[in-house]
């Protein structure tokens, strides 16, 4: 009998773990765009929790050891999470979001929202690409086709499942316009320059940001100035975020009648699960509108 146990579970163990497919991802917002593309039976996670920055985050041994057990690992590139450019750089089983040809990225610039900020400290290019629905829909055909390559028996459910992907974009994008309609042309503050892709598809009325890297503290200048815009133009609202809960905002916007929303571009409290992506597009909605309206 004690002979026997171990034989049966070695016969059932062996089979499962042949068909294991794990799709690991930098960060959330790329796992929810990886969970409308995996097949029933395979599984996905991100490295990094919602609260933790790729900026300065260090790969721990555990990190190590699922980069190697992964099929599949999507990034976005040296821009982002520079912490996997030595693991990732050249290997096969991957997605580098800002190599995928002909996505269109925005570039940190000198551009009339900047404030003097030190923009070169960060990428040169925006890798906020998940809040960008056409971003999104490019990122989700170079992970179908990645799919595709890696698991060529399976080709045409992964085609059946971006299909699926792109009919809910589609229709998530036309509730969004409509939500987001009655507020275009209300001006706000973001904490940082992070919603750009989001803002110019949906045409918002952005009128500026804190800070390019939220590590980066706005000097006193830069603060000086948006209370003084607060006060001058109509700014309906200022937007901080809850990965990082600064009281400038609090100060600046004190006294000048302009209200404090929230923005989370991570989606950190949704769970993720078969819808978790178009949930997250409709929740920044939901906070442009709620703060925008009054």
């Amino acid at each position: 009998m004690h002979r026997y146990i171990p034989i049966v579970a070695l016969t059932t163990l062996l089979p499962l773990k042949s068909q294991a497919f794990e799709v690991l991802n930098s960060i959330k917002p790329f796992e929810m765009i990886s969970q409308e593309l995996i097949l029933d039976g395979q599984t996905t996670s991100s490295i990094l929790n919602a609260n933790a920055s790729p900026h300065d985050y260090a790969l721990k041994p555990s990190d190590v050891k699922k980069l190697r057990s992964s099929e599949l690992v999507i990034w976005f590139g040296n821009d982002l999470e520079s912490f996997l450019s030595k693991s990732l750089d050249g290997q096969p089983n991957t997605v580098k979001i800002e190599a995928i040809e002909g996505l269109s990225l925005r570039e940190f610039g000198e551009d009339e929202h900047d404030h003097g900020h030190e923009g070169h400290h960060h990428g040169s290019y925006d890798p906020h690409v998940w809040l960008g629905p056409e971003q999104s829909r490019q990122v989700a055909r170079a992970i179908s086709t990645k799919l595709q390559e890696l698991d060529a028996d399976n080709t045409e459910a992964y085609r059946q499942k971006l299909a699926q992907f792109e009919a809910s974009l589609d229709k998530t994008i036309e509730e969004v316009k409509a939500q987001l309609e009655p507020v275009r042309s209300e001006g706000y503050y973001v904490f940082h320059d992070a919603y750009g892709y989001y803002e110019e598809f949906f045409k918002l009325n952005n009128l500026g940001h804190f800070t390019v890297s939220p590590e980066r503290k706005p000097g006193a200048k830069t603060l000086i100035s948006i209370k003084t815009t607060l006060r001058e133009q109509n700014v309906k609202c200022v937007f901080s975020e809850p990965q990082f809960t600064p009281a400038v905002i609090e100060s600046v916007t004190r006294g000048t009648g302009t209200h404090i929303g929230q923005l989370d571009p991570l989606g950190t409290d949704i769970e993720v699960k078969k819808g978790s992506y178009f949930t997250f597009l409709k929740t920044v909605a939901n906070s442009y509108s709620e703060c925008l309206s009054q």
